[in-house]
């Protein structure tokens, strides 16, 4: 009985019922329009037959008289036919004719019958005595009766196998609709039921827990896969954010520990009566620099939940490429290193300039904090493909590299190189590249350039993602993870 319940309580079932409803209602009246205008042509067909042989018969009485008549009335009955006839004396006695009985009353009024009415033919067997029929009654001056009518009982047989046809095909149907409730209510049932207990698993903290896909493509497994790949997003996001607690916890434990230290050095200073400003001085840039690591903390958790206000617009990724080229030259040639830009032609792609911008600063920063070695000179090359529906944004350097076991290690946050931890930075500016590919529907690959390292940013040239659903970033042969989320030239973020 529950069962039954659960299945009236869907919609797939309830929509069915109406339908079944609807079509029922339908049929019922067309079928009774047929049948009533079939059943009015045939009733109209008959009185007007009946009325021709009225009028001849009266052509026949006024030239031949009463004995004309009769004889004519005689001659017709016994002819095989589904016609009428029936001569009366006044006190009802019959004359001639082919009937032997009719219902009583109906011989008192002159003019047609109101409906059908019952009657016997001599020529009937003892299975099949009653018939219906209309008829017209004329009434002679003689105070004589005539009747002529038609026999009406194949009209009725017909109503009677319309009737019992109609019942019989909403019986059928019916009985139809019942075996599709149950097979097709019991079976999305059961798919409703894989999915509650599906989602019960995740509630239960079980986020690595899917729900079915059947593989048919009906609206159950559209609605799986939609909720499939927002539960992968949300245990991404969730994630993210173990990782960025316990890094935080972690990381920044140190740089406070430090902050702490210098002010009681600074305050030690001031009491003795030591100059303070140079310890002060070095607590802010240690403040600045956590300030920065907070600020692309923030920046990777909206870019990675969709929330970033750049909008995204049919951009030409050479000139991005060449104008963060032109503003990193200068530091490049501070830094002894030599800039090759590789761009080509204009290739336009539907992406956040802003976005792509911050990346690409990011990534040549990177390059040139861990690209250099003694005595070798440092050759960074920023440039640009296309391949098909994508463009590949690259950027490359001859520094040495990494162990291919740290491949994927330097995508995660705050992650860095134990020969990087004596440089500054906080390990998340591969994180903020990372972050940005997926937000374009791309992905962010690291392979090894034979010496040091390409960090190609691969995205679609229509920008499609900006749900934070793209591919996910995968790592070739690469390096560190940190980069430039410190040290960005001043405009780098708008190029």
């Amino acid at each position: 009985m529950n069962r039954l319940r659960s299945l009236l309580r869907m919609t797939a079932v309830r929509l069915s019922a109406i339908y079944l409803a609807l079509f029922a209602i339908f049929a019922v009246i067309l079928v009774v329009y047929v049948t009533a205008t079939a059943a009015t042509i045939l009733e109209t067909q008959s009185r007007e037959t009946i009325t021709e042989e009225i009028e001849e018969l009266g052509r026949i009485y006024r030239n031949a008289g009463i004995v004309g008549l009769v004889r004519s009335i005689d001659r017709r009955a016994r002819q095989p036919g589904a016609s009428l006839y029936l001569v009366t004396d006044p006190s009802g006695r019959i004359l001639a004719g082919n009937v032997e009985s009719l219902e009583p009353g109906i011989l008192d009024d002159a003019g047609f019958t109101k409906e059908a009415f019952g009657y016997e033919r001599f020529t009937d067997d003892v299975q099949d005595r009653y018939h219906l029929a209309l008829a017209e009654v004329v009434n002679l001056p003689n105070g004589m009766r005539v009747l002529v009518g038609r026999d009406q009982t194949e009209q009725e047989r017909f109503r009677l196998i319309v009737r019992r046809a109609l019942i019989l095909a909403l019986a059928l149907m019916s009985a139809g609709a019942l075996f599709a409730w149950l097979f097709v209510g019991r079976r999305a049932l059961q798919r409703l039921d894989q999915m509650s207990a599906a989602s019960a698993r995740i509630l239960g903290g079980d986020l690595n827990e899917r729900l079915p896909v059947t593989g048919a493509g009906d609206e159950f497994d559209r609605l799986s896969a939609n909720l499939n790949t927002l539960l992968a997003r949300i245990a991404l996001l969730q994630e993210g954010q173990r990782q960025v607690s316990d890094n935080i916890a972690h990381d920044l434990k140190t740089p406070l520990t430090r902050l702490r230290n210098r002010a009681e050095a600074a305050l030690r200073d001031a009491t003795r009566g030591d100059d303070p400003r140079p310890a002060l001085e070095s607590n802010i840039a240690e403040a600045d620099q956590m300030i920065r690591t907070f600020d692309a903390l923030l920046m990777i958790s909206r870019v990675d939940a969709g929330f970033h206000p750049a909008e995204k617009t049919d951009v030409d990724l050479s000139a991005i490429v060449a104008e963060v080229a032109e503003l990193y030259e200068p530091v490049a040639e501070d830094a002894g290193a030599r800039f090759v830009v590789e761009a080509g032609g204009p290739v336009v792609a539907h992406v956040s300039r802003e976005l792509i911008g911050q990346a690409l600063s990011n990534l040549i920063d990177n390059a040139l904090k861990y690209a250099p070695v003694d005595g070798r000179e440092i050759v960074i090359t920023a440039g640009l493909e296309r391949r098909g529906d994508h463009c590949r944004l690259f950027i490359a350097d001859n520094g040495p590299g990494i162990p291919s076991d740290k491949h994927m290690r330097v995508l995660e946050r705050f992650y860095r190189l134990d020969e990087s931890r004596t440089k500054p930075g906080s390990g998340l500016g591969l994180s903020l590249v990372q972050a940005v590919a997926r937000l374009h529907g791309g992905q962010l690959i690291l392979e090894d350039a034979e010496p040091g390292l390409r960090v190609v940013l691969d995205l679609p040239m229509d920008g499609r993602g900006a749900d934070g659903q793209g591919a996910e970033a995968r790592a070739g042969e690469g390096r560190d993870g940190d980069v430039a989320e410190d040290g960005i030239p001043e405009g780098a973020a708008r190029a």
